[in-house]
Parts: structure tokens; sequence; C-alpha cells
């Protein structure tokens, strides 16, 4: 295949790949809809809070960790092979959380979901950079990036749907078809791909890699779930992660054949791009978690409703990510990424005056600005990324994207979260000095909680309803504009390092050889 061409039929190839994605993408929010149902006795498993969190935390937990090396295995023996293996796997492992019989058997299955995503999500965008010309890899990424928006948008309606309808498993139970249609689809028109000239594996630094991810990913959840980044269980794990990574850098520079070559966060373009997209993954995830809860208890929407305002969101992503290449080349990175940036953090702090009585439509067009921005971000960024590296290393750039998008999510849920949870603590403390002190500490942890004792206590604890709500709405204001200040860094780091124009890949990448 010719590197100046493309594949003859790389749209088609584009298409599958995205649908692959789906259930991935999907997967990673229609889930939340379902954790009410599930905690249920009667009509769930009767799981705990903390089990519940981590039917959420051992996929990413596993995800994240895998990520930079399943990219690294996929570049040396097949990203087609990786991504086929990695659907299977997604495919089994969503059928055995479907009937799971207790919450451990589906917190183990959910772990091996993400096993499976971890193999392809490096390979879908590998396999984009191999099969496209350089002109046409950024409105390919830009496409991919759309899909990935629409698929956020629709996994909160679609679990919605399922659970009015189906029971609890169903929300696991809808990957299947995807999955095995996914696969029929790759069997067929996905081409194979990989290293040309693969080096010897660095097996430590796989090793090192993992326990440093795994590591840093546990000490960010257990910080989200003890609401606090001081305790020795966050911090622990965490500087572990961080110190085994240390090493893992230091064996990278010294060996001849690194996994990932460090030095090329020496490239301006590079680094800029991965720094940039790890504010804007930070601030963003801390974000979602407190609206998520703004939508559905402080205006009491639905699951199902609240998942149908994020359609603005899908929407203005589908629109603007395909342009965003466009707009990249006319105005040059920098630009328009500060611009967006700028956008970005400016909607961020719109949250900061929002209560009970915003006009929804007022909600929907600041979604759509949001979703506007990001999608001329996330896109430019991933380009970057992945025309940064050698194209026999695709696998691994996008590996270090997705890794980094994973990492900054979890750790601006924890800290955020962190944020939110302590200024709605002493907020709500007043309102239940007449509790006993044990309920107290139980009911101050959120204000899920706080209701949840209030329903509990019947016409006696309706006085908890107006000062929880009250509460939540005061700690979101102050976790906005602590999440726009972060967005704000972006600007700054893009304004500093993000060069003016890209660079002409064109001629760069002509001598480059085919990768077959």
């Amino acid at each position: 295949m010719d590197p100046n061409s493309g594949h003859p039929r790389r749209w088609t190839i584009l298409g599958v790949l995205v649908f692959s994605l789906l259930a991935v993408v999907l997967d990673n929010t229609i889930l939340n809809v379902a954790m009410k149902t599930i905690a249920d006795e009667t009509a769930g498993l009767g799981a705990t809070q903390s089990e519940l969190e981590w039917a959420i935390n051992s996929y990413t937990l596993v995800f994240a960790g895998l990520l930079f090396t399943f990219g690294m295995i996929g570049d040396r023996t097949g990203r087609k092979r990786m991504l086929f293996i990695g659907m299977a796997m997604f495919g089994l492992a969503s059928l055995a959380s479907a009937y799971s019989q207790d919450p451990m058997q589906l917190i183990l299955a959910r772990a091996a979901m993400g096993i499976g995503a971890a193999a392809i999500m490096p390979a879908t965008l590998a396999i984009i950079s191999n099969v496209f010309p350089p002109h046409e890899r950024g409105k390919a990424i830009g496409v991919w990036a759309g899909g990935v928006g629409l698929a956020v948008a629709i996994g909160p309606i679609t679990g919605g749907l399922l659970i009015e309808h189906f029971w609890w498993g169903s929300v696991f139970l809808i990957n299947v078809p995807i999955v095995v249609i996914g696969m029929i689809l790759i069997a067929t028109i996905v081409p194979e791909s990989r290293d040309p000239k693969p080096s010897r594996l660095d097996l430590l630094g796989v090793v090192l890699s993992i326990i440093g991810l795994v590591a840093i990913v546990y000490g960010i959840i257990r910080g989200g779930e003890l609401a606090t980044v001081a305790s020795a269980e966050v911090l622990a794990p965490t500087l572990l992660g961080l110190a085994v990574l240390g090493v893992f850098v230091w064996w990278e520079r010294r060996i001849d054949n690194p996994i990932f070559d460090v030095r090329s966060f020496a490239n301006a373009r590079f680094s800029s791009a991965i720094g940039m997209m790890g504010i804007v993954f930070f601030a963003m995830m801390g974000g979602m978690f407190f609206l998520t809860f703004y939508l559905q208890i402080v205006l009491g929407f639905t699951p199902l409703q609240a998942g149908a305002l994020m359609i603005p969101f899908a929407a203005a992503q589908l629109i603007f990510a395909p342009l965003s290449p466009r707009v990249n080349e006319r105005f040059g990175a920098k630009l328009a990424a500060s611009v967006s940036l700028v956008v970005l953090t400016a909607v961020l702090a719109s949250y900061a005056f929002m209560d009970q009585n915003t006009p929804v439509l007022l909600i929907e067009v600041v979604f759509f600005i949001q979703g506007a921005a990001m999608a001329n971000i996330m896109p430019p960024a991933t380009t970057a990324i992945m025309e940064s590296l050698p194209r026999e290393k695709a696998g691994v750039g996008s590996a270090m994207s997705n890794t980094v998008r994973q990492v900054s999510g979890a750790l601006g849920v924890a800290v955020l979260g962190s944020v939110l949870s302590a200024g709605y603590r002493g907020e709500i403390a007043p309102a239940l000095a007449g509790l006993p002190a044990e309920a107290q500490h139980s009911a101050g942890e959120s204000i899920m909680a706080t209701m949840g004792v209030a329903e509990a206590l019947g016409d006696r604890g309706q006085a908890l309803v107006k000062p929880a709500i009250a509460a939540f709405i005061d700690g979101m204001h102050v976790t906005a504009l602590v999440t726009a200040v972060i967005a704000l860094l972006g600007v700054a780091v893009v304004a500093r390092w993000m060069p003016g124009k890209a660079r002409p890949i064109m001629q760069a990448e002509k001598k480059e050889p085919a990768v077959v």
C-alpha cells in the first residue's frame, strides 16, 4: 500500500472501526444508568455502594493499565489480529456481566471487559493512521472522534430505554450483537498492519508500564472513593506508581529497543498535545461528574431524560469534529486550540451560575457549545500525537493518547469529586445536626446519601431535601470554578508550547516505508 495514497477502501474501513468502537464507548456511559437497579435487592444484585463503585472501577483500572502494553503488542503482532481478539474478549465478558449472579462476579466480568477494551481502543487509531494518507488523516480522526462523541451521548439514552423495558443485564447484553457484527466486518474488510521491523521485546519495560499505570489509577480511584487525596491509601499507591514510571522512563532512555521512545517528549508538538489532552480530560470528566447529579437530582430528570439532554453535545461533535482539520489547517494548531480552550473554560465557568431555576434551553445551548469546543480540541490533539511518531509505532501512539485520557479523566473525577464532597459536607452539616452521629457521617457523604436518608425517614426527612439541594448547588459552583481554572491552564500550555502551524507532513512522510 502506498503511504501517500492510502488504502482504496479506507473510508469503509473507518466506518467499521467506528462501529467496533461503539460498544466500548457506549459501555462507559450506559452502566451509570443501571446502577440504581443493580443495587436493588429484588430487581438487581443487591450491590452495596462500594461494590457498585468497583463494578465501574475494575474496568477503568484494567483498561488504563493495559492500553500501553496492548498498543505495543498490536504493533508487533498485527493490529487487525489484536482488534479481533479484543472484540471477542469484550463480547464474552459482556455476556458474563449480563448474567452475573452476584456483585463479585460482575466486578470480575467488568475487569475482563477492560482487557478487551484495552486491546480494541489503540488498534482502531493505529489502523486509521496506516490506511489513510497524511493529508486525510486529520479528517479521518475527526470522524472517529465524532463517532466517540455520539456513543458517549447515546449511552445514557440507550441504558434508560433498556432498564425501562428489560432487566438490568440488558445494558451489557446489548454489546453482544454489536461485537458479533463488528467481528464479521473486521474479518472481511479491515487489512492487517504491523511494525515491519519490530525490535526485541522489552519485557522489563512492559512490566514497569503495567505496574506504574495500575498503581497510579488505583490510587486515583481510592481518592475518589474516600473523597480525599490526603489518605495513605491514596498517596501510597500513587507515589509508588509515579516512582515505577520514573524507573520506566530511566530504563527506556537507557536501552536500544524501548517500547516507547521517551525522547518523543522533546517534540513540542507531541508534548503540548499530550499536556493539552490531559488537562482537558481532567477538567471535562470532573465536570461531567457533578452534571450527572445536577440533572437527575437537582432538576429532577429521569436517567432517560438526562441522557436525552446530552444530544446537543453529541450533535455538535458530529457536526464540528470532521470539520476541525480544516479549522486547524487554516488558522494553525495554536490559535485554533487556544480559542477552543477559552470557549471550553467559559462553558465550565458557566456551571457556577446554574441553579434549580436555570432554563433547560440555556443548558442545551451550553452543552452544544461545549461539544463544539471539544470537537475542535481533541481531533487536532490526537492527530498531532499520531503524526509525531513513526507510522510503524502507531499503536503505541494511540495507546499513549488513550492512556492520558483515561488517567486524566479518573484523576479529574477523584480530585474534583473530592472538592465537591468537601464543599457539600461543610454546607449540609447544620441540617444533619439532629441525626445520630453515625447517620450524620453517612448522610453527609453526598447528595445521594442525604436523599436516601430523607427517603428512609419519610415525612420527617423532607426537611433535609431543600438544604441538600442548596448545599449541592453551592458545592457545584465552587467545583465548576476550580474546573474552569484548570481548563485555563490548557490555554497556557498551548500558548507556550504548541507550534503555530502544523508541520508539512506530506514531504516528511513520503520517505516512510509502507507498513505491511
